[in-house]
């Protein structure tokens, strides 16, 4: 089982999360093999929430650009890979994503892992001007032209949220036949049924052992329905404890990856004591 990190959760606002190009040279020094940013595009001022992902202020986290910060963190890199987690896909257009995507994965030597999801703060998404009501829909639908996008000549598409007609998209990524897709999401069978139609793993957030197992199973189930081979969907779970006894846990359950997710801190010598504490733990 691979094990990976995250940015560090970015403290109060106006805090950033530290330098991302000294972050994942330090991943990789230390052994991890991907290195991954979350998003959240705008947080609109006056929306107060009880999420866990709100400070007490009723902020929402103050994260920086993800490709933008993992392009920085590829040129002071090598060999780890470089993950989202997740991309909001209703909030961004699928034709730039695509070019920024192929881009990253290029002159990184193919080291992206495209992690996507559907949003869960509609007033976020309604001012980026995605469809909260429809974001599954819309988020198939932007999966499906990135990879038009990615793997032909000349694409074209017709649909719900997008139409275009035929363009030329390059570059083209590095990995072929293009970066692998993998979509967020609770570990429900209406979930899992989105990630075996169209993901090539599932990224999970704060899930035990036992729900990766289940997940398993039933991605096991859910993928061979639709025809596909359920040993090439895998799962990364997301889990803020660095435990051995938890990760040989989580690695019987099923996880390819298990990825820890760094607490808030503004501070690059503070990110480097987490990575160093996880490292000695887990690797």
């Amino acid at each position: 089982m691979h094990i990976g990190i995250t940015a560090p959760l970015p403290p109060e606002p106006p805090a950033v999360v530290p330098d991302p190009a000294l972050l994942a040279a330090e991943a990789e020094r230390l052994g991890f093999e991907s290195y991954w940013h979350q998003e959240h595009i705008v947080s609109p001022v006056m929306h107060v929430g009880r999420e866990p992902n709100y400070f007490p202020s009723g902020h929402v986290a103050g994260y920086v650009d993800p490709l933008i910060s993992l392009a920085r963190a590829s040129a002071a890199t090598s060999r780890i890979k470089l993950g989202t987690a997740v991309i909001i896909m209703p909030e961004r257009h699928p034709i730039a994503l695509a070019k920024e995507t192929a881009t990253l994965d290029l002159f990184s030597g193919g080291r992206l892992l495209l992690g996507v999801g559907t949003g869960w703060l509609e007033p976020e998404m309604r001012i980026m001007g995605g469809n909260f009501a429809r974001r599954w829909a819309q988020t198939r639908e932007s999966i499906e032209v990135l990879k038009k996008l990615w793997t032909l000549d000349q694409a074209e598409h017709r649909g719900e949220f997008y139409d275009f007609p035929p363009v030329r998209s390059e570059p083209k990524p590095a990995q072929r036949p293009h970066p692998p897709v993998l979509l967020g999401g609770t570990a429900t069978e209406r979930a899992l049924g989105r990630v075996a139609q169209v993901a090539d793993g599932w990224v999970p957030h704060s899930v035990t052992p036992e729900q990766v197992a289940w997940g398993k199973r039933t991605l096991a189930r859910l993928a061979a329905a639709a025809g596909r081979d359920p040993a090439r969907i895998e799962i990364s779970a997301f889990v803020q404890k660095a435990d051995a006894a938890l990760a040989r846990q989580f690695r019987d359950a099923g996880a390819a990856r298990l990825v820890i997710i760094a607490a808030h801190t503004g501070s690059a010598d503070a990110a480097r004591l987490q990575y160093c504490a996880v490292a000695r733990e887990l690797l």
